[in-house]
């Protein structure tokens, strides 16, 4: 199980592969994900854009 509320301690390049199979498997948009897990969707982002990842809404992931 993962804990969310540290989500900015995590490797991001591990961290990608975590919320996309969320997005996949279990929310409907990254607001979703952000909203059940209580945490900042401009925060993960940010986080994940540092390591080069960025959100595609079409695609519905970080690539």
């Amino acid at each position: 199980m993962t804990d969310w509320s540290r989500f900015q301690q995590m490797d991001p390049h591990l961290l990608v592969g975590l919320v996309n199979t969320e997005l996949r498997n279990e929310a409907e948009s990254l607001q979703d994900l952000c909203r059940t897990h209580d945490i900042d969707a401009e925060a993960l982002s940010a986080h994940l854009k540092a390591a080069g990842y960025e959100y595609r809404a079409e695609q519905g992931q970080f690539r």
